[in-house]
């Protein structure tokens, strides 16, 4: 008899490269919850999960994974999680949504877990270890743990914690750190300065801990574009992270920030200016390895991606290739990287698809109210 009750835990958010990840949620939203541009966490209280709790959910994970192989078994799949054992997983209605979860990370691969929400790290290294430990006791499988940290928090662990963490099998930390510039840090209410960014980036790094950092270019507003970009680039050069995530701006409604662009105090950079400060920040990037990814939709060239310092020269020529383009045509790609039509530069260039995109203008032109801009606006607050 399959218990369709169980159930753990799950937060509501995780980054786009953990989504085949499971998720275990350790702490309850965001310590810091101030960040101007952010409203996933605001008005939520943040807690710290008791230990005893955290290990029951992943308990109640590996249990949940051992009924839907039982599913298979009596399916005649011999345990493994087909097509068929997971289309009626996920169509069973009577089953917890928890079911759903352990699903489609079986189906993933079933070897990563993500540690949520915002700021694991801000929990003692002793709990940590105790968390890492049971995962690894209840799924010998997993290959990779992963977590979220907030930059102000990394500097306040030794280098050997983080040493003893990755040997407990924490393997990555995603860490939102929007910018280097201090007078944006300050602006956004970030909580956190660049040196104190440097310092805790180095020591992960050190620790031989995977670091991804992600960066928001147009969160300086036009005011202070330059500076967030090269100052950006500074801190990124100084740490030499093994990633770095670029996460374009959209200003969401109901954000201090929305306040901001509202009251004239921030002055949001256009599409263009974001692919420009993208470009300033990879041209000042010298001696490191790093690689970048434009994995959202948010970011207008998807393909702008690589590894430093080799494929630095090509990540500028996409971006010189697109500002080069015509008005007209940068406005055909923006409006079809955001409705779906295009992915690359090279799309653009199939007469079939630019007639499209033409036919498409016009008609929004006609139709919405705002044109492109509001159009185009109207379509990136989907993606959030």
């Amino acid at each position: 008899m399959i218990n369709k009750a169980l159930s753990f835990e799950q937060g509501p958010i995780r980054p786009p490269s953990e989504a085949g990840s499971l998720l275990i949620r350790v702490t309850r939203n965001c310590p810091w919850n101030r960040c101007a541009f952010c409203s996933t966490y605001k008005r939520k209280k943040f807690s710290r999960r008791p230990l005893d709790g955290i290990k029951a959910d992943i308990d109640a994970a590996r249990a949940v994974s051992d009924e839907i192989k039982q599913m298979s078994w009596k399916a005649g799949d011999g345990g493994r999680l087909t097509r068929r054992v997971l289309t009626s997983v996920m169509q069973d209605p009577t089953l917890s949504d928890s079911f759903r979860s352990v699903a489609l990370w079986m189906a993933s691969g079933g070897d990563t877990v993500f540690l949520q929400d915002a700021n694991s790290l801000i929990l003692s290294t002793e709990t940590l270890l105790a968390i890492l430990n049971h995962i690894k006791q209840r799924f010998p499988e997993v290959q990779r743990v992963t977590s979220y940290a907030r930059a102000g928090t990394l500097r306040s662990k030794s280098v050997e914690e983080y040493v003893r963490l990755k040997e407990a099998g924490l393997s990555r930390l995603h860490v939102g750190m929007e910018s280097g510039s201090d007078k944006v840090l300050r602006l956004i209410d970030k909580g956190a300065r660049a040196d104190q960014i440097i310092e805790g980036g180095k020591k992960v790094v050190e620790a031989g801990i995977s670091l991804c950092l992600y960066i928001m270019p147009g969160i300086g507003g036009i005011d202070l574009s330059h500076e967030h970009a090269t100052e950006t680039a500074r801190v990124i050069n100084a740490i030499n992270p093994g990633f770095v995530r670029f996460r374009s701006l959209y200003v969401e409604s109901g954000t201090p920030l929305s306040d901001m662009v509202k009251n004239g105090t921030f002055r949001p950079p256009d599409e263009d200016s974001m692919v420009r400060e993208i470009r300033t920040i990879i041209e000042n990037l010298e001696g490191i390895t790093t690689t970048l990814v434009s994995d959202h939709i948010l970011n207008l060239l998807e393909e702008v991606e690589g590894t430093l310092p080799g494929d630095k020269q090509l990540m500028l020529a996409i971006i010189d290739r697109y500002l080069s383009l015509p008005d007209d045509d940068r406005l055909l790609f923006q409006l079809g990287r955001r409705s779906g039509t295009v992915r690359y530069l090279d799309d653009l260039a199939h007469p079939s698809v630019k007639s499209r995109l033409e036919q498409a203008k016009l008609q929004i032109e006609k139709d919405v109210p705002g044109g492109i801009p509001a159009y185009l606006g109207a379509v990136r607050s989907q993606y959030l």
